[in-house]
């Protein structure tokens, strides 16, 4: 589903839970996840720039800019965006390769950043029959604790700019 970009995987990260409990299923959603990610990757780097700039001309231009004006703390950044809900994790994983991510900060970015996400889906699969509906597992204070993560993650860089500009 990650690879090709169909929506609902939530609805699997929320079985996963169900079935597998919260460490296997968390292991389980981000192993899956990367691995679809990653191959949305290449699938993009093959054929995607013409579609990818024809859905997004706006979108891509400025990721194209947050990313030259980020290399040097390119991971972080990435992180950040993993872990927030910023931008979409679709448009993440087609326009990463178009705007020259490599691969291996890539990967680790979305090894690491989906994470904490999975973990909060996972763990809502345990009380699967108590939702109502897929926005009771993201409130304002989970939302909350994602952007807080990934502040954490994007911290260093907005010192070291604070820092070159004294």
């Amino acid at each position: 589903m990650q690879t090709f970009m169909i929506p609902g995987t939530i609805f699997l990260s929320l079985l996963a839970g169900a079935l597998f409990g919260v460490i296997q299923g968390v292991i389980l959603v981000v192993f899956s996840a990367t691995s679809g990610a990653s191959s949305c990757y290449f699938l993009s780097k093959l054929i995607g720039r013409p579609l990818v700039s024809w859905m997004w001309p706006e979108k891509l231009r400025f990721f194209q800019a947050e990313i030259a004006k980020r290399r040097e703390r390119l991971l972080n950044y990435m992180l950040f965006l993993r872990i927030t809900p910023s931008l979409p994790n679709t448009f993440i994983n087609l326009a990463s390769p178009i705007v020259d991510v490599p691969f291996c900060i890539f990967f680790l970015a979305t090894l690491v950043g989906l994470v904490p996400a999975s973990y909060i889906t996972v763990r809502a699969g345990l009380a699967l029959g108590d939702l109502k509906s897929v926005r009771d597992l993201y409130d304002f204070k989970t939302l909350a604790v994602l952007f807080l993560i990934g502040f954490v993650f994007i911290f260093p860089t907005i010192l070291k700019r604070k820092r070159t500009y004294e």
